[in-house]
C-alpha cells in the first residue's frame, strides 16, 4: 500500500518552488465540496489557499492547506472534502 502513499512537504522553500517552476504550472480552483477522485497519473501540487481533507479509500484522512507541496500517486482512489475554497498549482507526471 506504501506505493500509493500521499507525500506532503509543509512550506517548502521559495528556492525549491522556483526550481520546480510552480508559478508556471496550471491553476485549479474549487469551492467547498465533497467528491470522489482517482488519480490516473501522479500529480504534484502546491496549495496557494484553502483547506481540505483527502481520505484514501480504506485509509486515514489527511488534512492539507496553504503552503503544502503534495504528491498524489497514480492509481490512488480517494475522497476530497474541501472545507475552504482551494486554489492550487498542479503538475501531472
Amino acid at each position: 500500500m506504501s506505493d500509493l502513499e500521499i507525500r506532503c512537504e509543509h512550506k517548502p522553500s521559495p528556492a525549491k518552488l522556483e526550481v520546480l517552476g510552480v508559478e508556471q504550472w496550471p491553476v485549479w480552483k474549487k469551492e467547498p465540496s465533497t467528491f470522489p477522485w482517482t488519480y490516473s497519473q501522479a500529480e504534484t501540487c502546491y496549495i496557494v489557499r484553502g483547506k481540505f481533507t483527502v481520505t484514501p479509500d480504506g485509509g486515514e484522512p489527511q488534512q492539507f492547506g496553504r503552503g503544502d507541496l503534495i504528491t498524489f500517486p497514480a492509481g490512488l482512489s480517494c475522497t476530497w472534502e474541501i472545507t475552504q475554497a482551494v486554489e492550487k498549482h498542479y503538475d501531472l507526471q
